[in-house]
């Protein structure tokens, strides 16, 4: 299951991020993500792994529990 995907477009969008520059940060951390893979993410039609999570709190700055809380 995905429970974080709205919370990290909520955290990126907030940051004023576009998909693809956050997908350039995930690269920065040895994750060679696609946008595609982001938006399938962020509308949690992919599942997502631990150290996806991880990389993707790195990639915005936060810590992984961020992820977890409930966007508004």
């Amino acid at each position: 299951m995905n429970l974080v995907g709205p919370r990290v477009r909520q955290l990126r969008e907030q940051k004023g991020l576009t998909q693809e520059q956050l997908t350039a940060r995930c690269h920065l951390q040895q994750w060679p993500i696609s946008r595609g893979s982001l938006a399938k993410i962020e509308a949690r039609v992919r599942r997502v792994t631990d150290l996806e999570v991880a990389a993707l709190a790195r990639a915005l700055d936060v810590e992984v529990q961020t992820l977890f809380i409930e966007a508004d």
